[in-house]
């Protein structure tokens, strides 16, 4: 009974001698993980008692500045360090999909999507957000699969599936300057391809 006392008096003696983890300060903070707010996914980081009491203070961090989820919520809690047990408030967002956007509930799952999007060649962030604008669950996989390619024109895209396709100049000789490629490109957005604002084509599976 005495070497258990012994051990659990030298336990809590190691304990309060460890020193406590340095707090970063609201400038260090900004200076590693603020935003430029130049398109990079960014969230505005507040909380929610602050909020109540009618303050907004908190600041703009730029996710693609963090390694994992737990040093994103780390420092988010050091931001807010003022407060026993933070409730995170993340008033604004830029820079990712408005369906990854959640004031108060930001997981880790959540946290790699934007993460993933934020490592997307431009053209194809562009494209992505033509597939989920068009309605689709985030799924870049089957963005992917879908994704045919970016057209001036629906009759663009058209010219170009019968000139991939079909030798039209063989099977039609000189009928195939008549050919109606509107009429075609109707049909081929009438249920089978599906067009985005800025001109990206995609198969409808």
């Amino acid at each position: 009974m005495k070497d258990l006392v012994s051990i659990q008096t030298a336990s809590q003696q190691a304990q309060e001698e460890q020193p406590m983890a340095e707090v970063m300060t609201l400038q260090e903070i900004l200076d590693a993980y603020g935003s430029e707010l130049d398109g990079s996914p960014s969230v505005y980081c507040g909380t929610y008692r602050k909020y109540n009491e009618g303050s907004i203070f908190g600041a703009w961090l730029d996710i693609a500045k963090f390694d994992s989820y737990d040093e994103f919520i780390d420092v988010c809690r050091q931001l807010h360090a003022d407060e026993e047990d933070p409730e995170l408030m993340f008033q604004d967002y830029e820079g990712f999909p408005e369906s990854l956007y959640c004031e108060s509930c930001m997981g880790e799952d959540t946290f790699d999507k934007i993460l993933e999007y934020a490592r997307l060649e431009e053209n194809d962030r562009e494209a992505f957000d033509d597939y989920l604008d068009l309605g689709h669950d985030y799924d870049l996989e089957k963005f992917r699969e879908a994704y045919c390619g970016q057209f001036s024109s629906k009759v663009d895209f058209a010219e170009h599936i019968i000139h991939e396709c079909y030798d039209i100049e063989r099977t039609m000789g000189s009928l195939a300057s008549y050919f109606d490629y509107e009429a075609f490109a109707r049909d081929l957005f009438l249920g089978d391809y599906e067009m985005g604002y800025n001109s990206h084509v995609f198969r409808v599976f």
